[in-house]
């Protein structure tokens, strides 16, 4: 009626940290991003298979984003923040002050990225224990897990070892510096710490890999306060914290996803009526979410426990309350797209005519491929050409981090041709590599009907095409692209009381 007051439009703060970058979204109650900043953070790679970064350089991103996207919308108009962030470990001593992850002491490098492979040895070892908490990690630790990690730090930075206070997962750093309190999210613990929803820690497996010491100190290192991602933790943000991200201080702080998962959520549920998919009116376990950015998860869920061989999960509650949870990967996707482009001779005059006819440079390399085809689809223009994808080992299913890439069908051409083609390889690798993960999915008891993509790699066309294509599937994208974000919000979203539920 005219003159009655609108209802103040309720928003909700995502905050999604990535390998390379952070990110901050305002989303309103239906799920539509309303602002959106980004900032670049550092990686340092101080030798091979070693990827270290800092988790005050990450807490600043994090907070200058933040305020960038709250400028201008009344505080109490914000309810809710929810964090996301890639599974890297965060070492700090008993004060909370960065101790170092490096031999060169550089204190402020005290993280240990997701990516890196230095636990090699370890991890090689903890698998040759086949541990009964094996079982719902695919039957073979990944080297990007925590563990590993855990065990590298006391075998090669005792001094670092000896003063600890806590080991955490990015996204439960996050959590903590947002309200200053340790409680744990069942994500980052179930997916990669062998936590159990049912039983909680093993203290057998932390004894025979060594870290018995974990045990004693009752798990205070690595969390013994347990909660479900959407949670609200203890009594939302500080003032501390307030300040420096631009928010208003006791607003609603959730317990917090890993990067993949808080994509999955973003995309897992959308609503497909009218587009005739095979998942229409079919329960979303016929649904796999996957995220494509630096590296690729494949996110399934299922009514009951499915075990499948080189495949992460089953995890309860990991993701959707309720469900449980496979995870599939790809440790090397955006990255090996990058890598082979970047690397060939023929970049140097792709960024230029990619510059002069402003556009990207995978623009421009789609467009090259759809010049050259002549009269077939694109996709048979590699015929001769064949990548083998696992440049940084294989995650799933192979889980054989000692696996390398391999290209064949090398010819001596040098120009622009040749690297669109190897580009386009590459690609049509990964997304064979894909419908590898989803046929042993399948052939455990999953039923998965239609692929649903998000992240960086999925604004890329051909890239989605190959995905249909290659799995025979449909390809969903939703109309709000940034899933990972919207995710993220969710859990803010669920933690204010807005929602009932994270579904």
């Amino acid at each position: 009626m005219p003159g009655e007051k609108q209802p103040a439009v309720r928003y909700y703060v995502g905050v999604d940290v990535g390998s390379a970058s952070v990110r901050a979204a305002l989303v309103d109650g239906c799920g539509t991003v309303v602002a959106h900043a980004e900032q670049p953070i550092q990686v340092w790679e101080p030798r091979p298979d070693h990827y270290e970064q800092s988790s005050a350089d990450i807490w600043a991103a994090c907070c200058s984003v933040t305020k960038e996207v709250v400028r201008g919308v009344g505080a109490s108009q914000i309810r809710g923040l929810g964090f996301d962030a890639t599974c890297s470990l965060v070492v700090v001593d008993k004060q909370f002050q960065p101790l170092a992850v490096n031999s060169e002491g550089q204190k402020h490098r005290n993280v240990i990225m997701w990516m890196d492979h230095r636990a090699a040895s370890q991890v090689k070892r903890i698998n040759a224990t086949q541990h009964r908490v094996l079982n719902y990690v695919g039957g073979a630790m990944s080297v990007e897990m925590q563990p590993p990690k855990l065990l590298w730090i006391k075998e090669n930075l005792p001094e670092s070892w000896e003063k600890v206070g806590h080991f955490f997962d990015l996204p439960d750093f996050l959590s903590w510096k947002a309200t200053g309190v340790t409680a744990r999210s069942l994500c980052t613990v179930v997916c990669k710490w062998t936590y159990t929803s049912d039983r909680g820690w093993d203290d057998s497996f932390w004894e025979v890999i060594g870290l018995e010491d974990l045990v004693k100190d009752k798990y205070e290192k690595i969390g013994n306060h347990v909660l479900s991602p959407g949670e609200a933790v203890g009594r939302g943000l500080t003032p501390d914290a307030a300040k420096d991200l631009g928010l208003p201080e006791g607003i609603a702080v959730a317990a917090s996803l890993i990067d993949a998962h808080a994509g999955g959520l973003g995309v897992i549920g959308a609503d497909v009526k009218g587009h005739n998919l095979p998942c229409e009116n079919q329960p979303i376990t016929s649904r796999v979410a996957m995220i494509c950015g630096t590296s690729s998860c494949h996110m399934g869920v299922s009514e009951t426990p499915i075990f499948v061989p080189g495949v992460w999960g089953p995890y309860f509650s990991a993701m959707v309350p309720g469900l449980w949870l496979n995870e599939g990967g790809q440790s090397a996707t955006g990255k090996l797209i990058d890598h082979v482009v970047r690397g060939h001779i023929a970049f140097p005059e792709l960024e230029a005519k990619a510059a002069a006819s402003a556009h990207s440079i995978y623009t421009y390399l789609n467009s090259h491929l759809d010049l050259i085809k002549k009269s077939l689809p694109v996709g048979f223009l590699t015929v001769d050409l064949h990548v083998w994808p696992d440049f940084h080992g294989n995650r799933s299913p192979l889980t054989d981090l000692t696996l390398k890439g391999m290209v064949v069908g090398l010819t001596l051409s040098r120009g622009l041709d040749e690297l669109a083609l190897i580009y386009l390889a590459t690609i049509q690798a990964i997304a064979l590599g894909t419908r590898h993960i989803l046929e042993v999915m399948q052939a455990a008891g999953h039923d998965i009907t239609t692929l649903f993509l998000c992240g960086g790699l999925s604004k890329n066309p051909l890239f989605v095409q190959m995905h249909a294509d290659i799995t025979g599937k449909p390809v969903v994208l939703s109309k709000e692209v940034e899933s990972v974000l919207v995710g993220a919000a969710i859990l803010g979203a669920c933690a204010s009381g807005d929602f009932a539920s994270i579904q």
